[in-house]
């Protein structure tokens, strides 16, 4: 198998408040909203993985509850694993990563962020217990969802 056939995986958390609110963050690279998360690296367990990629870009540190979706970048070869997450401690910072947060409901999710990054935050709100499968290009769902 040659390099260029292999893929990624990430993880991402959404933090969810007692008010039903998602914690996104402003990256420094694109400046896109987004719910805080990264590359695994190769000697990390997904949990743990998770912890430390949510603590590096916001501060805090989480505890997963369920896994509310799974979703390929079709173009890039990358697989996102998406939880949904309460924060048990630390404090919001901004970091090298991160130029801003904010706590968004639904409509604000969906007015800020891409559309491939909005529906892993609204997948995560609105979970039915069963984790969503998606693709996307990057910026945009495609193929077959369920």
């Amino acid at each position: 198998m040659d390099q260029d056939s292999r893929h990624s995986v990430s993880v991402a958390g959404v933090i969810v408040d007692d008010q039903d609110r998602a914690l996104l963050i402003q990256r420094r690279d694109n400046s896109h909203w987004e719910a805080p998360g990264g590359v695994l690296e190769l000697d990390e367990d997904i949990v743990s993985g998770l912890r430390r990629e949510v603590r590096e870009e916001t501060g805090l540190e989480v505890e997963p509850e369920l896994l509310t979706g799974v979703y390929k970048n079709m173009k890039r070869g990358i697989i996102a694993l998406v939880f949904r997450c309460r924060a048990i401690g630390g404090s919001l910072t901004v970091t090298d990563e991160s130029r801003a947060f904010r706590w968004m409901a639904a409509d604000e999710v969906r007015a800020l962020a891409v559309e491939a990054f909005a529906v892993r935050v609204l997948d995560a709100l609105c979970n039915d217990g069963k984790p969503a499968v998606r693709g996307h290009d990057g910026v945009h769902n495609v193929g077959p969802s369920f």
